[in-house]
């Protein structure tokens, strides 16, 4: 443990990229195989599930630093981190520990299944077995929250100075659903395992937003474009006559999507293709909002699927008859994409085709974006025909082309402190607008971007002179100030106490030459719902 955490105190203390990659080349240099895979598991997001809850483990952490637990509380306000808190709060270490990372993953999974009182004292034995950071890393795996500034992509090209194998090899090794408990070093990265190849995704390409103008480019005549779709990205895959569909996000989803056994038998065995999971209520593309009636049930009844289906809008294709065709130029995928589309397409068959949009001139493609919300897209996506299909976040030759986003003015009603750097500043806020007589604020979104250093520290001050109530973190505040508030879509919502759900809200602007009175009404709101 006190050489992962050595590693994650390096990485915590630089933003420099080059240093990053040094110190996780160096670990995977010198650490225990056993340790390293841990380590890969949990810089790419795969951690044990949560064996304790976290009011639990504040309950223990302020009756071990012997303070009251409104001191605590208040103290986890302002740090912003329940796993810095504790480990600033409990008094320094009477022991050391010895044990492995491996060692302390493996108790943490088999805490899960113990009593109450025998997590207890696991925590607070280990809690006082530790130094400072050691403590920090040890409660971030506990509450399974461990985010720190580095990239999937940084950690594999860290892994690949230091095991001398191929960036883009490593990042398909890592695709799919292994268990860091049951898989050695050697089999994950070392060896070929042509048993694990049948399920296994490709990493997936992923555009940037365009920057400037479309122009900056090129001719007009190099690119293709298609609706950037707003559901779920995922890849399906027909191999040996089995079905494996995967999110973007690396989970496998085959589960949820039933609509898409009907491709077995009929799509060739040997296929990857790459698109958006969509909502296709009564036969057409539905709202995010739909398909998150889909998402995290664990089980997918007849009377969801039935309310509620799913269609994969197509894209592109990156492997057939059993090949890896992603270095194929982009026009060339699509022409094999087509064949399959025209061969399989059906009534009620759940493979649709994205649009593929050509044009002579930036205006054309320019005119084809404005229609993006009457076809119930984002915006446009844009790729150059002779393009392959690459690993991660590339710029050059996929861009993501958004509409300009939906805005409302609405006025301040509650904050919250922020997180990290922000944790003492009142950053994360609540809006209202008014209801249709004017009387009363109705809330309906909540954004914490959008503003600059400068005017979260007037508006912290602010907030703290003029809070009507406080809950726990939040507090109620004088409704004065107007923002202009973005977003992506909008749907109605039975969830919702406006009846309307937003798509990623932001703030674009402080509205400081406007009154309340002048704030827009939920009618308004509701009048941009397509």
């Amino acid at each position: 443990m006190a050489h992962f955490a050595n590693l994650i105190r390096q990485l915590d203390s630089t933003n420099k990229t080059s240093l990053k990659v040094e110190a996780l080349t160096d670990y995977f240099h010198s650490a225990a195989n056993k340790d390293k895979v841990w380590a890969i598991a949990i810089l790419s997001h795969r951690r044990p599930p949560r064996p304790v809850n976290t009011t639990l483990m504040r309950y223990w952490a302020s009756e071990l630093a012997n303070i009251p637990l409104w001191l605590f509380e208040e103290s986890y306000h302002i740090v912003g981190d329940l796993a810095e808190t504790i480990a600033l709060v409990i008094p320094p270490a009477e022991k050391s520990s010895e044990k492995s990372l491996n060692q302390y993953l493996q108790e943490i999974i088999e805490l899960k299944a113990k009593s109450e009182a025998e997590k207890k004292n696991y925590l607070l034995e280990n809690w006082l077995a530790l130094n400072y950071y050691e403590r920090f890393v040890f409660t971030k795996l506990i509450t399974g929250s461990f985010r720190i500034g580095v990239s999937q992509k940084l950690m594999t090209r860290a892994l690949s100075k230091a095991t001398e194998i191929d960036e883009d090899i490593l990042a398909y090794k890592l695709m799919g659903n292994w268990e860091p408990s049951k898989i050695s070093f050697k089999t994950l990265i070392l060896e070929e395992n042509e048993e694990d190849y049948i399920s296994k995704p490709y990493p997936f390409y992923l555009a940037y937003a365009i920057e400037g103008e479309a122009g900056d480019l090129g001719k007009a005549s190099e690119w293709s474009a298609e609706h950037k779709w707003d559901g779920i990205r995922a890849q399906v895959i027909v191999r040996n006559g089995e079905l494996f569909v995967w999110s973007r996000g690396e989970e496998l989803v085959t589960d949820k999507y039933p609509e898409f056994q009907d491709f077995v038998g009929v799509i060739p065995n040997g296929t990857v293709i790459d698109g958006e999971i969509l909502p296709f209520p009564e036969g057409e593309i539905g709202t995010f909002n739909d398909l998150q009636t889909r998402i995290g049930r664990k089980n997918i009844s007849k009377n969801l699927l039935k309310k509620t289906p799913v269609i994969l809008k197509a894209y592109d294709v990156l492997e057939w008859a059993g090949q890896d065709i992603r270095s194929t130029a982009f026009v060339e995928r699509r022409k094999i994409l087509e064949k399959l589309y025209a061969e399989v397409a059906a009534e009620g068959f759940p493979l649709h085709l994205s649009r593929a949009i050509t044009f002579n001139t930036w205006e054309e493609a320019a005119a084809e974006r404005e229609r993006a919300r009457e076809e119930k897209s984002e915006g446009l996506m844009l790729k150059r025909l002779d393009s392959p299909y690459l690993v991660g976040r590339k710029k050059g030759d996929w861009w993501k082309w958004k509409v300009d986003p939906l805005t409302i003015d609405a006025v301040l009603t509650y904050a919250m402190r922020g997180h990290g750097r922000r944790s003492n500043l009142f950053t994360d806020y609540t809006f209202g607008l008014w209801d249709e007589n004017k009387e009363e604020l109705v809330t309906f979104a909540k954004a914490y971007s959008g503003l600059t250093d400068a005017e979260f520290r007037k508006l912290d001050a602010w907030i703290k002179r003029n809070t009507l109530e406080r809950f726990g973190p939040v507090r109620s505040v004088v409704p004065h100030h107007v923002f202009e508030v973005a977003f992506e879509g909008i749907a109605e919502s039975k969830r919702h106490k406006s009846g309307v759900a937003t798509r990623f809200p932001r703030i674009l602007r402080w509205r400081t030459d406007k009154k309340i009175e002048e704030a827009n009404t939920l009618e308004d709101l509701k009048a941009l719902i397509p």
